[in-house]
């Protein structure tokens, strides 16, 4: 939907991949345990549906990257567009 509000070639999705399991893992702010409680409405992942990108441009997968990986892919990828 929002692709669509975008010219050809104006807007570029980059999927952050990263397990539900490794989001609640990371959660400094105690969010996820809180929506687990039910203490937070429509929580994206825990009682609020999330959807996984249909055709994203770039996937970055944080379980599997470091963080300095990933950043090199994107800076990458928008260099690769001329964007950078």
């Amino acid at each position: 939907m929002v692709r669509a509000l975008f010219g050809q070639g104006e807007f570029i999705e980059i999927y952050v991949k990263c397990s539900i399991e490794e989001c609640e893992r990371r959660d400094p702010k105690g969010l996820y345990k809180k929506a687990r409680r039910g203490e937070i409405r429509d929580f994206t992942g825990i009682s609020a549906p999330y959807e996984e990108p249909v055709n994203p441009e770039l996937v970055v997968e944080t379980e599997r990257e470091t963080v300095e990986e990933s950043v090199g892919r994107v800076l990458a990828f928008l260099s690769s567009k001329g964007l950078l």
